[in-house]
């Protein structure tokens, strides 16, 4: 028997706000609530807000937490500072990603790692192995947080209306404990949006109150609730990598263009050390094949696993598409070789149901915002 996807704190809510709902890494989670385009538009002109309680929060601590962190990720985690959040990645020892993390140091000796919701078990499973060795414990906290999300350009000035939290002091990927309407919370300037923004982790019992007081505080500025479908378009625009896709246990964070996440600097060994070794070694010396964007000639979609041609030859696979409402075009994400990598490159195209469909070759993100 199939088990039943789980249910955030807010499953009630999206239903009643008539969402549209899909089974997501087993996760019972809203995929849009009308229009994703408009969704999409309100995150990059007024503000969108999220449910992201699905994604899997681990908690290290103990006089060792760094150490044991520096060993199971490829990053320097023990070097962060409290109050700061870094973008890292967990390997196997063979250099593929297991996941790209965000970890957050919330103390001296507290560090807590998100992972995305297919792969939560499976970084707590490494974490738990990987972390014996040293005076730490590791504990499972994903029952624990709901975590909602607000991003877009008016949503530092709604998140203010809520909160005396000094988010004109908080950087990008920072973050710091404050009272949201009442509600204690993780207040933290990260996301996957491509645009300014906050996520906000509460206690599941909370999360109801934090959404619906958002959401009033946000309704003059034009505050939309919005879903999965579009939070994808969103990171696709912005060149950000999704795992499965981009990133998968046979890449190394060097052939997904991602390797200035792995620290080689840091004080003792890590796992995968060896082969990252090599695989930068390769990369440096000529990548066989690198992460471009894709930008439509035409009004067809490419989706992932679709081939890339150039000379009647296959040269790569895409690993992301969709209809990008902000280019008004459909974009790309796909590995292609070297020597058709090289963005303005001619003559590359995307194999659609038999069609070879004109695509030109760009530079990640496609998107970027105006700082």
């Amino acid at each position: 028997m199939t088990e039943a996807p789980r249910r955030t704190a807010l499953d009630a809510l999206h239903r009643a706000l008539g969402a549209t709902m899909t089974d997501f890494a087993g996760w019972d989670m809203p995929l849009r609530y009308g229009s994703e385009r408009d969704e999409h538009v309100a995150v990059r002109t007024r503000a969108g807000l999220f449910d992201l309680s699905h994604m899997g929060e681990i908690t290290l601590t103990g006089p060792q937490a760094g150490r044991a962190l520096d060993f199971a990720l490829v990053g320097n985690l023990s070097a962060l500072a409290v109050g700061r959040a870094r973008y890292t990645m967990i390997c196997d020892a063979a250099g593929g990603i297991l996941d790209d993390l965000i970890v957050y140091r919330l103390a001296d000796e507290e560090f807590m790692v998100v992972a995305n919701a297919s792969n939560a078990q499976v970084v707590l499973d490494a974490l738990t192995e990987r972390a014996a060795g040293f005076e730490t414990a590791v504990r499972d906290d994903r029952e624990n947080y709901a975590l909602l999300a607000i991003q877009g350009p008016e949503s530092p000035g709604i998140l203010k209306s809520l909160t005396d939290a000094d988010l004109d002091g908080l950087k990008y990927y920072a973050g710091l404990p404050g009272t949201v309407a009442g509600v204690p919370a993780l207040i933290a300037r990260t996301g996957y949006t491509g645009e300014d923004g906050f996520e906000l982790f509460v206690a599941p019992a909370d999360a109801e109150k934090l959404w619906q007081a958002l959401t009033d505080a946000g309704a003059d500025a034009g505050l939309v609730p919005c879903g999965l479908s579009c939070r994808d378009t969103l990171r696709l625009e912005a060149g950000m990598p999704l795992y499965g896709h981009e990133l998968t246990t046979a890449t190394t964070p060097f052939d997904a263009g991602l390797g200035r996440v792995v620290k080689f600097d840091k004080e003792g060994d890590f796992v995968g050390r060896e082969a990252l070794t090599a695989a930068a070694e390769r990369t440096a010396a000529q990548a066989p094949r690198k992460l471009v964007g894709l930008i439509a000639e035409g009004r067809r979609v490419p989706r992932a696993g679709f081939q890339v041609v150039a000379d009647g030859q296959v040269v790569g696979e895409v690993t992301s598409g969709a209809p990008s409402p902000t280019l008004a075009k459909p974009i790309a994400i796909a590995y292609v070789d070297a020597a058709h990598a090289e963005p303005g490159t001619q003559g590359v195209a995307v194999d659609i149901r038999g069609t070879h469909e004109p695509y030109e070759v760009v530079a990640l993100p496609f998107y970027k915002r105006r700082r």
